[in-house]
Order: structure tokens, then sequence, then C-alpha cells
């Protein structure tokens, strides 16, 4: 193959708020791959805000890149060269990859993709990562019950937007926080959200809470942290319970920010709060895409994607994020296809 591949590194660690001096782009040749591995043409690439852990110098629950280090996220794409039984040159496919033109994966760690389900993008989306997420976070440590008011805070993004409609296909009220009118309306009007409130217009979390969950809060689906957080515990009910998921308003922060002590507010309702990865459920990965699926196919789960073209666009995705330019799911679209 004569081309070259474009691929993005990590320049630098960056301290607060990453900017583009952390990100080098290069021209690297196309790899070949190994027996067992494909030659994957990225289509797109998923940008997440767990990987601004990944920059920093120590371990968390995703390792960190070093310096140098290729970036790495989720990916679909046609598979260009395949050394392995299991898929042919021309298959769509999604799994872990690079931030480049062409990613190698191991054919054992990639899925099938199809498009009469649902369109490339959703890959990375309600049918990817962010999808599995919301379903086994919110299911399995949120327990939601018919009639339980459940609060998602990020509820526009990827993660957030998945978590309110389950709650809703479970009989739930559902409450969500977003960053503008735009989503607000977006939450309601098309996801079927009961309510939901514009954090950036909103000066007391307490009382629109208030308006917005008269009842209290049982479940709590947290994905960013901060005020939002503060004002939703002291609305708990009794039993009720948190799961976290990010903590999205703190990631850039380079030294811990004070707020009120939060665990004072659990005792009274023996509220249960639960940190959750999505790795801890990969055994159960295929229920949960088999369910996605049906939902999406029925038209009981909608989905968006905010898309961004161009490879050399990513950083610019990325950044995008800690702004909340993004509905829904942001990816990156690097190549076109003929589907």
């Amino acid at each position: 193959m004569d081309e070259s591949n474009r691929a993005w590194y990590l320049a630098e660690r960056p301290e607060g708020e990453p900017d583009a001096d952390s990100f080098e782009l290069r021209e690297d040749d196309v790899p070949e791959p190994a027996p067992g591995e494909l030659l994957v043409r990225v289509r797109y690439l998923s940008v997440d805000p767990y990987m601004r852990g990944r920059m920093r110098d120590r371990e968390s629950y995703a390792e960190p890149w070093d310096v140098g280090d290729v970036l790495k996220g989720g990916i679909v794409g046609e598979v260009v060269t395949s050394e392995s039984d299991q898929y042919d040159a021309g298959d769509l496919v999604t799994g872990e990859g690079t931030w480049a033109d062409y990613s190698l994966l191991d054919a054992d760690d990639v899925a099938p993709v199809d498009t009469d389900v649902a369109d490339l993008p959703a890959y990375l989306g309600v049918l990817g990562m962010p999808g599995r997420t919301a379903y086994f976070g919110l299911l399995e440590v949120g327990e939601p019950k018919p009639g339980e008011t459940v609060v998602v805070s990020g509820a526009a993004g990827a993660v957030g937007s998945v978590v309110g409609q389950i709650a809703k296909l479970n009989g739930c009220r559902v409450v969500g926080f977003a960053g503008s009118d735009e989503k607000t309306e977006w939450l309601t009007e098309d996801l079927g959200f009961d309510a939901a409130i514009n954090y950036k217009a909103t000066e007391d979390y307490g009382a629109a809470l208030d308006d917005a969950a008269p009842g209290g809060v049982d479940v709590y689906f947290d994905n960013v942290g901060g005020p939002i957080t503060d004002a939703v515990f002291t609305k708990l009910n009794l039993d009720a319970r948190v799961a976290v998921c990010g903590q999205i308003a703190h990631y850039n922060d380079e030294s811990v920010p004070m707020g009120p002590r939060k665990l004072p507010m659990l005792i009274a309702p023996r509220a249960r709060v639960q940190g959750l990865l999505i790795s801890d459920y990969v055994t159960r990965f295929g229920e949960a895409s088999e369910q996605l699926a049906t939902w999406v196919a029925s038209g009981e789960l909608a989905h968006r994607e905010t898309v961004v073209e161009g490879l050399e666009q990513a950083p610019d995705a990325f950044l995008g994020l800690f702004s909340g330019d993004n509905i829904g799911k942001q990816v990156v679209q690097v190549s076109a296809g003929s589907e």
C-alpha cells in the first residue's frame, strides 16, 4: 500500500485543560497486519471524556499514555487487509483502535457492524461503550423501579441521553441536567424526559430540582460532579441509589476542589453511592448490545451524534467535550464510504 498513515500522538502532558500543544500529528507507514490481525481503514473515531485521565502520569482505571504514544480510542471502519478467517476485506467492524487513518486490530477483539440497525457513528455511541455504560450503570447500579424519579447529570451527552431513555422504558420519571436550551429541548421534546434543567441558566439548582422533581430523587446517575451533584445529594429519598459514572467537571482540575461534605447527607436516607466501570461487565456485553440494538431498531431508543469531519480536527473535537460543544455522542469522521 502506497498511502501514508496519519496518526495523532501525545506530545506533552497537559496541566489543567489540554490545548493544541498536547497533540502532534505525524505521518507514518501504513502498518502490516500480523496473523490474526486486521488492517482497518478508520471511518469514524470516538473521543471521550475519560481520555483526559489517560494524559496524566498516574494510574487510573484506564492505563495512562506515555508522551510519544499514539492516541487510542473506539473506532468503526472497513477491513482493508485481513489475516484472520473471521473477517474479509470490505467487512465493517468496530473495536479499540488509534486516532489514525488506519488501525491494526486483533480479530478476536472486534465486533461486526450492521448498518441495517443503525449508521456507523451509532456504534461508537448508543451501540458502543457509552450505550453499554448507560445500560449496566442504570439497571445494575441504579436499579430503577417503576414510578421512581431518576435524575441524570450530563444528560445530553452520549451516556446520559441513553440513561434517561432507559429509565423511561422502565417506567420512571426522568429529570436531566444539560448546558443549553437546545439540549434541554432535545431531552424533553425528542427523548421523552419529563423535565430538563439548563444548569448554565440556573442559579439555584436545589430550587430547580424542587420544581422538576418535587417528590425527591430515587436514582441519581452522575456524569458531572461539582455543584450539580452537591444539590442532588440534598434531595435524595429513602434508599436512594447514586451511580457515579464520571466527574467531567473535575477532569482538568490540578488540585482537589472543596465543596459541601456529602457523606452526612447519606445517613438519613440510607442512600447508596457506587462507582461503576463498564469493564466490570465485559462478559455481558453481548446482552447489552442485543437489547440496545433491539430498542434502536424499534425506535424506542433515539440517538444523536455530533460529527466533526477530518482526522486533523480530532484534538478540537476532544477539547470540545469540556466546553459542552456536543449533543449526544462526539465522533470524528476520518474517511467516507459507499454505504
